[in-house]
């Protein structure tokens, strides 16, 4: 169905114009981290010109930077009144949950549950037992981001990865399939309910979309898309995946929980409240604040059984975000233009390929505010789920992927170039299952 809008001709601000250049530096940023890391290490090692490239080399404070230089910049032309009005306009709760969900996600007594369900299902599959787990961490782990969100579910599948299968001696061919696989999974693997995934959250109170909704036009095409492009990469790493001796990390803890003792049951079933407590007050960050506060006394009273908070690592992912947010923003004068002039298969394309420059989310966000119809809405929301994995800063999980798996790949780090092409066909395997597969009824 083609669209009838006509969206009026767009003079951008200075501002904007500024926030666009700034904008298309950060993503040329993120291409260069590699060269920045290889220019540190030619300095010796906590000097400032070596603390300074390796700062540069931090994909998680990217857009923070030059978000900082934005405003700056906005500073300088609108003055300081005009920036505040600017900042205070913006919605920072998505950062602020990802900060304290993955400070959540990431500790012992989640990991070992989720680990147990993916070593549970794992023992149910005819493969051996190394490709076996490698199919069900990467199926089970993005599915459970329906019910935990995906950021908690990115977080964790990336650590159980980290100690079971990137620890070993794995190519780096297989870890930029795993790395890219997982992020396309967990993109679309969110979208079973309407909570989970950022970029389904934003529209969905608009556009009236429940749970039931996302079943019946996302929930069996999202899940086919992901058994099939695992299937795929599995099948095509099956001698070396047979070849990888399976870590099992729980074992290897000092602090082990057993969850068949009624006291680590107990302590399970605490964590996974409080997870469930902060997805439900998701929008509201001053409750969800408040159960973190509560979370970390949690944590002082159980120490022996626990891992420290991953608190740096979900701060530097929040960060991250919040960047993208300043940054992103500013791109709806050209954003919503391009949107509301596209055909709904156009559209779909074109949402995929604009999630590889921005957030899905904030691109979902900005298609609400034009007038779409029903299955423009659709190519929308599945353009932008489907190339969600395409890039670091395609889907707000992304980072957090990044932070944790980043360093098994030496010294250079994750080349966002390789990164994009084994993305690619799980990305199209998506847009395939997306576009053709028709809706169900429940």
């Amino acid at each position: 169905m083609e669209k009838t809008v006509n969206h009026p001709l767009v003079h951008p601000s200075v501002i904007e114009i500024i926030s666009s250049l700034l904008f298309l530096i950060a993503i040329i940023h993120t291409f260069l981290i590699n060269k920045f890391k290889m220019i540190a290490i030619k300095y010796a090692a906590n000097s400032i010109k070596h603390n300074f490239w390796h700062l540069l080399s931090d994909i998680e404070i990217v857009f923070g930077l030059w978000s900082f230089v934005f405003l700056g910049l906005f500073i300088l032309t609108n003055g300081l009144s005009s920036t505040v009005i600017y900042l205070e306009s913006l919605n920072f709760t998505e950062p602020a949950f990802v900060f304290v969900i993955m400070c959540m996600a990431a500790t012992r007594p989640i990991i070992m549950l989720a680990e147990k369900i993916i070593h549970f299902i794992s023992t149910l599959l005819p493969f051996s037992e190394r490709l076996s787990f490698y199919i069900s961490a990467l199926v089970i782990g993005p599915i459970l981001g329906s019910f935990i969100t995906e950021p908690a579910a990115m977080t964790v599948s990336a650590l159980i990865l980290l100690d079971t299968i990137f620890k070993e001696k794995i190519s780096l061919k297989l870890k930029y399939a795993t790395i890219a696989l997982l992020f396309v999974n967990v993109s679309i693997g969110g979208t079973l309910t309407h909570f989970a995934a950022p970029p389904v959250l934003m529209v969905a109170s608009k556009w009236q979309w429940g749970t039931l909704f996302m079943l019946e036009h996302f929930g069996y095409k999202s899940l086919l898309a992901i058994l099939v492009s695992t299937s795929l990469y599995a099948y095509y790493f099956r001698h070396e995946l047979i070849g990888v001796s399976l870590r099992k990390s729980t074992k290897e803890k000092k602090k082990i929980i057993v969850l068949s003792s009624g006291k680590s049951f107990i302590l399970v079933v605490i964590h996974l409240l409080f997870l469930f407590s902060v997805v439900y007050f998701s929008h509201h960050p001053k409750v969800f604040i408040a159960l973190f506060f509560l979370f970390q006394g949690l944590m002082i009273i159980t120490e022996k059984y626990q891992d420290k908070l991953k608190i740096k690592e979900s701060f530097l992912v929040s960060f991250f975000l919040a960047g993208l947010v300043c940054l992103g923003t500013m791109q709806a004068w050209w954003l919503k233009p391009v949107l509301s002039q596209m055909a709904d298969l156009t559209l779909l394309i074109g949402a995929t390929l604009l999630t590889s420059l921005t957030d899905n989310a904030a691109l979902t966000y900005l298609g609400s505010l034009v007038e779409l119809s029903d299955s423009g809405k659709y190519s929308l929301v599945a353009g932008a789920i489907a190339g969600g994995g395409l890039t670091v800063i395609a889907n707000a999980p992304n980072p957090a992927g990044f932070a944790i798996l980043g360093e098994s790949f030496g010294k250079e780090g994750i080349n966002p170039f390789k990164l994009f092409l084994w993305a690619l066909i799980p990305t199209v395997i998506g847009i395939l299952c997306l576009l053709f597969l028709p809706n169900i009824i429940l």
